[in-house]
């Protein structure tokens, strides 16, 4: 019941059929052919047109067909826009119930007679058979009417664009009513010079050829809706039918010279919701008055949405800010993705397959989300659908992830522009990303207890505090670029990877040993440096994780003499030109050297707490000296309980080799492990992994499956296939190594 601009209207080709319809000469001389895609508006015709130098038709301009079924006669007329090499290069005018059809109409002046009510029901323009059908019981009646008069040429299936609402889904109507409009173009061009001179930046920059793309093709605005909601148009009548426009009744008396003696009505339309929203970033910081708020907050600096709204609201904030305000209302627009289901369908309330942000971060049981998302609605078959949806993809109901780990799931899919596929999965894996640093500040903290760092820095005692801050240094450099560039993913990742591998797994471990030793000054460094770096850290992580980060941050203070009073009001980190390429190289060689031997214990199946002898050969000068500076931490994280050096790998026995840089790490396999029972276990693990392959490649190479499972069930399949691949080859490597031993 209510206008809709075309951005609101889902155009999209369907199977349709082509009707063919004779309309007979005044005269009794013969007959014109049109044809339509919609016979019910026949009725409404108020002209049939065709080619100026079609030489078929040209003599008959200016005479009358009489239009069948009522009792109307209505004229032939020339038009260029018509194509005469289309259908029979005849073409029906109805001015009221289509765009050309409307152009026409005013360029030859005819009438334009509306055959709708505002419920698509035929309406008492039209003959009284047909008065108060709805609009396809009507087309069908046409139809048969003209078959019986003998007028039906032919019927052809037809492939035709079919206006949909965005919203409803139903087939919307061209409809001749009042409406109000804004004229565009002065305003668009200012708006595209701003794009075009740098003055607004598109966030990526592709997004500004979809925006310059409409804006050059841009039409007059219709901008009054028949809704219940909104801005009241802000224009009276009089009982005569003039129009005062005023800021309010007042106003609009005052600027006509009206008197109360004149009754006055408003406008019963309200405005378009963007040209509301195309006034925010001013009109919400006091304007029309000059606010103090207004002269500190316009223009803005960087405006955050979906590319989906780029023409119903960017495009119409540019425009409303370069008129009313002389400047534009921001810098720089980045645009992101839509979210859309794991199955890259776009969330619906129709799918059953929206998530609410709240659910997800408190949780919610089964029942009450089915509930919750089919209450309200009046189609039981709808109901019934969502349902069904909701049980098959929450069995048991939404775990609660947390306000962080949702936050955090968001940032790291937010690559610049694309869609996002949202997976419960990636957010569950934030939620123990939370825990992990959860965890880590509780072990420095408890590490911590009573210490506070000295008022000047302390001397690194271990390699490790080098490494760490020069690796802390490149982060914190990294992570400034990326939120630079929008790049929340790229920041996400790399705070998420240093955090969990270097922080936690790397740089904790290795403090364990001065942290469990009796020297206390290297201890008090160490410590410094543990607070130090998850200070950074929480600072860093702080603009998408808020919470967590100032929970843990809040017991930094004390410990590291913090003034600030939350973690919003400290400085976000800057790099300190740390950088300690050498740290970096000794201790990345440490930590092959403790990989490898990790390897070793995974691939032989030996306890990861046994102690283990290691013997070493070959390696460079600066390796054996890495390798006499590490030993304790190969004792305490690798748990190595010997050492011993060796000139060539033939003086060693039988032994697992891993490498660290040039260096043989050798671990003696004797009195380790059963070979035998070793060797059954893992042809075991074979044949159990050789049945799951042998399944899944029936079941892929079956086309039925393929063909009808959705795509997503069949890509996690073949996932499930490579990796099941992938491990037949590590089981086939390790029995091969076993056997040599």
């Amino acid at each position: 019941h209510t206008a809709l601009s075309d951005l609101e209207v889902i155009s999209e080709e369907e199977n349709g059929s082509l009707w063919h319809l004779k309309y007979p000469l005044s005269d009794g001389s013969g007959h014109l052919t049109v044809a339509t895609t919609r016979p019910e508006t026949m009725l409404g015709d108020t002209a049939v047109a065709v080619h100026p130098d079609d030489e078929r038709f040209s003599h008959l301009v200016g005479q009358t067909i009489d239009l069948p079924l009522t009792d109307r006669k209505i004229p032939i007329i020339a038009d260029h826009y018509v194509d005469p090499e289309f259908g029979s290069g005849c073409v029906k005018i109805t001015p009221a119930h289509d765009f050309n059809d409307y152009d026409i109409g005013k360029r030859h002046d005819l009438p334009m007679i509306n055959v709708l009510t505002d419920d698509a029901h035929m309406n008492d323009e039209v003959p009284e058979a047909y008065r108060g059908m709805e609009r396809f019981a009507a087309r069908k009646q046409v139809v048969a009417d003209f078959e019986a008069l003998g007028l039906l040429d032919r019927i052809e299936d037809h492939k035709l664009m079919v206006p949909r609402g965005d919203r409803s889904g139903v087939i919307v109507e061209p409809y001749l009513t009042d409406q109000w409009y804004v004229k565009v173009e002065p305003l668009a061009k200012p708006a595209i010079d701003a794009v075009t001179s740098g003055r607004i930046k598109f966030v990526p920059e592709n997004w500004s050829k979809t925006y310059f793309e409409w804006m050059n093709n841009i039409q007059d605005w219709c901008i009054s809706r028949q809704l219940w909601w909104g801005h009241r148009i802000p224009a009276w009548y009089d009982d005569e039918g003039n129009i005062y426009v005023g800021l309010n009744e007042d106003d609009a008396r005052q600027r006509a010279g009206l008197d109360a003696s004149v009754t006055l009505r408003q406008d019963e339309d309200v405005l378009d919701t963007w040209f509301s929203s195309g006034l925010w970033p001013f009109s919400t910081l006091g304007w029309p008055e000059q606010t103090e708020r207004l002269k500190t907050y316009y223009p803005g600096s960087v405006l955050v949405t979906g590319f989906d709204i780029i023409f119903f609201w960017v495009a119409r904030m540019i425009m409303f800010g370069l008129k009313f305000m002389d400047d534009v209302p921001f810098r720089e627009v980045y645009i992101h993705g839509l979210i859309r289901d794991a199955q890259g369908q776009k969330m619906s309330k129709s799918k059953g397959n929206v998530l609410d942000p709240i659910d997800l971060i408190d949780g919610i049981e089964l029942e009450p989300l089915v509930e919750k998302r089919t209450k309200g609605l009046m189609q039981p078959q709808m109901a019934a659908k969502i349902e069904k949806a909701t049980r098959k993809e929450f069995a048991d109901g939404i775990k609660g992830y947390g306000t962080d780990a949702l936050r955090f799931t968001f940032a790291a899919l937010a690559t610049t522009g694309r869609d996002i596929r949202f997976d419960l999965g990636r957010v569950e894996g934030y939620r123990n990303y939370c825990n992990k640093i959860w965890n880590a500040a509780r072990f420095v903290l408890g590490n911590t207890e009573g210490f506070v760092a000295p008022e000047q820095p302390q001397a690194d005692v271990i390699a490790a505090q080098r490494w760490i801050k020069s690796s802390l240094d490149k982060l914190i450099a990294d992570v400034r670029g990326y939120m630079e560039s929008y790049r929340f993913d790229f920041a996400s990742q790399a705070l998420y990877e240093f955090t969990w591998n270097e922080y936690c797994d790397w740089f904790i471990e290795l403090t364990k040993p001065v942290m469990n030793g009796d020297d206390e000054a290297a201890k008090a460094s160490v410590q410094a440096t543990l607070l130090e770096v998850l200070d950074t850290l929480l600072r860093l992580h702080h603009p998408i994780m808020p919470f967590i980060t100032e929970e843990i941050w809040q017991q930094l203070r004390a410990p590291l003499r913090i003034e600030a009073t939350s973690i919003v009001g400290s400085d976000f980190p800057s790099a300190a030109g740390r950088t300690d390429e050498q740290a970096e190289a000794e201790i990345n060689w440490l930590k092959e050297a403790l990989l490898g031997i990790r390897r070793i214990r995974a691939e032989m199946n030996i306890s990861p707490g046994k102690p283990l002898p290691l013997i070493t050969t070959g390696g460079s000068g600066q390796e054996h000296a890495w390798l006499d500076a590490h030993r304790q931490d190969l004792k305490f994280v690798g748990r190595i309980e010997s050492f011993e050096a060796v000139a060539h790998e033939d003086d060693a026995p039988e032994a697992a080799v891993a490498l660290a840089g040039t260096t043989k790490l050798l671990i003696p396999l004797a009195g380790l492990i059963d070979k035998e029972a070793e060797l059954e276990r893992l042809n075991r693990e074979v044949e159990r992994k050789q049945t799951e392959q042998k399944r899944l490649t029936g079941k892929l190479s079956n086309e039925k499956f393929v063909n009808n499972a959705p795509a997503a069930v069949v890509d996690k399949e073949r996932e499930k296939l490579a990796e099941c691949e992938r491990v037949l080859a590590e089981l086939a490597h390790q029995l091969d190594r076993l056997k040599t031993l």
